[in-house]
């Protein structure tokens, strides 16, 4: 696991997706739902530091484990479609699936507290 908080690879993922974004032409369906799902992963994560009981952090985990997920298709879908390598489509991927495992124990250690 990495020293980082969940909110820190998050923006870290969010930059490189977008940077590999940038440069896709002609998938602006496809790279604006990545965008989409992508930033939410660290909003939600963020936004779940600051909620208002208990069940509202837990809520907001697992809407940022479902962006996860989601982004995780959409990169998917591009690799599929040659629209990114696959050495960008592993790195963005892995990167993704950390910050995934960090919510799966993040929420379950949260749901034991309850």
């Amino acid at each position: 696991m990495s020293d980082k908080t969940i909110k820190e690879l998050a923006i870290e993922l969010t930059v490189e997706t977008t940077a590999v974004c940038d440069k896709i032409k002609g998938r602006s369906v496809f790279t604006n739902q990545l965008l989409r799902s992508c930033s939410s992963i660290g909003a939600n994560s963020h936004e779940a530091k600051y909620a208002q009981s208990k069940a509202d952090f837990i809520n907001k985990l697992e809407i940022a484990l479902k962006e996860c997920f989601e982004t995780e298709y959409w990169l998917e879908i591009l690799f599929k479609v040659n629209a990114i390598d696959k050495m960008t489509y592993d790195d963005l991927s892995n990167k993704c699936g950390t910050i995934r495992r960090m919510l799966i124990a993040s929420v379950t250690t949260a749901k034991k507290r309850e």
